[in-house]
């Protein structure tokens, strides 16, 4: 077998319609986890009045972050070993048996321990369906599946709470992780069905060996720390016991990771995905993209409903016109980044986010709506300006048996990025308050106080400076994010050429 037959992205050779079919059961795959990260949410009344658990019920969402996370270096890695279609299968079976054990639950434990088991699924979807991606098209085609893929998050961050709340409302909590059964099984048939990747030589005889401590390692370390950044704040003060004991035991199996690592015929997480500048600078500016998102997705629908006024349904849609300019530049951006390039592309986009981030503590107050809807619908532009173009940029400096660890450790990084974010941003809005009200309370219990009872203008006031100072770390954010692309990203990526091309 050729070279260039070796390499060949995994459906060129099986013509256009089941690469059509592949395609949309990828599209399938993302779809569960986009929409399984947002479904929830509204539902969560009914869960806690059926099954209990009101003081745990955040790890509904905290676990399954956690799962997905922890495993998005281990599924990469895998996916470079023994080929993308297996991982994708193996991940999409436990995703939807997580999701037929969720509607079966008898208590909120259950209930988290089974999303848990959805979230070790979906590390594989969203990985795995990331580089699949990358495989069957050549570069100058990558932004079009791309933008499906991206259309695919931005639909489901609109219709995902909609539906949860319908099936909710109308119907039981369960059907919303029963939904997923059909829809999985659907994409699982046309990926057996369609998708063939071509057989490629090992560089050795020998049989591929797994890093298990490797893997176990990446597990208790993501799980350690960032549990230690999810209840921080929130369940225990910061520097509190348990606050210390996590952050230490994180911080040696970090110790432990990297000698493990080092050892490992083949590493979880290679060293090289550090060593070379173009991801190292990829990880760090999407790490930063994770950091400033929660800006907007946390702390804009509580500014839109307590310092704006405005109803829940209206304060939602201040925030999603950004899924609606994100995809669509993103689908552009290929007409940018073949002109001046890879990073000058994503510079230019968070450049602009960094000035829309930091314009929006300049906002009137308490001013109208359609001010931070603009705002936001520009931030989308931005920053479908500032992504694509790196994880495409990314994903073709590798070769094939390289691209799954780069995908993986992209995405693990924005995912820790937004983990950081939360913890971060919610003691920055909490001080705020507290210097503000005279240490009364939290941004949480606050606006609970403004739902409730007469609105207090110095307190709606006190709400607005705390998230106005959010906004301003997350234009840091996107201010470190660009200068990281300028001092360390080359100036040109360096670029393989598929031999499809």
């Amino acid at each position: 077998m050729t070279a260039a037959k070796e390499d060949e992205p995994a459906a060129a050779r099986a013509g256009a319609r089941p690469r059509r079919a592949v395609v949309a059961s990828l599209m399938l795959c993302m779809g569960l986890a986009a929409l399984d990260s947002t479904i929830v949410s509204t539902a969560v009344p009914q869960i806690v009045g059926d099954l209990g658990g009101f003081s745990v019920f955040s790890w509904l969402f905290s676990g399954y972050l956690l799962a997905v996370t922890v495993t998005l270096p281990v599924y990469g890695k895998l996916s470079d070993t023994f080929g993308r279609k297996p991982v994708l299968i193996a991940g999409s079976v436990l995703f939807l048996v997580g999701s037929l054990l969720c509607a079966l639950a008898w208590n909120m434990a259950a209930l988290i321990a089974f999303r848990v088991v959805q979230g070790l699924g979906g590390g594989a979807l969203q990985g795995t369906v990331q580089t699949l991606a990358a495989d069957l098209y050549p570069l100058e085609q990558r932004p079009k599946i791309q933008a499906k893929l991206s259309t695919v998050w931005a639909t489901s961050a609109v219709a995902g709470p909609a539906l949860g709340g319908v099936l909710a409302a109308y119907a039981d909590w369960r059907w919303i992780f029963l939904i997923n059964l059909p829809l999985g099984a659907v994409a699982l048939w046309l990926l057996i069905r369609h998708l063939h990747e071509p057989q490629r030589e090992r560089k050795t005889a020998e049989r591929p060996r797994i890093d298990w401590a490797g893997a176990l390692t990446v597990f208790a370390c993501g799980g350690v720390l960032l549990t230690a950044l999810v209840q921080g704040g929130v369940a225990w003060p910061w520097l509190s016991p348990p606050s210390m004991a996590l952050f230490g035991t994180g911080l040696a199996l970090i110790a432990a990771l990297v000698l493990i690592e080092r050892r490992a015929a083949e590493p979880i997480i290679p060293g090289w995905v550090w060593r070379r500048r173009t991801i190292a600078a990829v990880n760090l500016a999407l790490g930063a993209l994770g950091l400033l998102m929660v800006a907007p997705t946390v702390f804009l629908p509580t500014y839109a409903q307590s310092v704006l006024g405005l109803a829940p349904i209206t304060a939602g849609f201040v925030l999603s016109v950004w899924t609606l300019s994100w995809p669509v530049s993103a689908a552009l951006s290929q007409h940018v980044y073949r002109r001046i390039g890879f990073r000058n592309t994503a510079m230019l986009g968070i450049g602009t986010a960094a000035l829309i981030l930091f314009a929006f503590p300049f906002l009137p107050y308490p001013g109208e709506a359609w001010q931070p809807t603009l705002l936001m619908l520009l931030l989308g532009a931005a920053l479908g300006l500032f992504q694509l173009p790196l994880l495409v940029g990314v994903q073709s400096t590798v070769e094939w048996n390289e691209r799954g660890t780069a995908t993986a450790s992209v995405l693990f990084c924005r995912q820790t990025g937004q983990t950081i974010g939360a913890a971060l941003f919610g003691a920055v809005a909490n001080g705020v308050l507290a210097a503000r009200l005279g240490g009364a309370g939290d941004l949480d219990s606050v606006t609970k106080s403004l739902d409730s009872g007469t609105p207090d203008e110095h307190v709606r006031r006190a709400v607005a400076e705390a998230v106005h100072s959010v906004y301003f770390g997350a234009a840091c954010a996107a201010g470190l994010a660009f200068l990281v692309l300028l001092l360390v990203a080359p100036r040109r990526f360096p670029v393989i050429k598929d031999p499809a091309d």
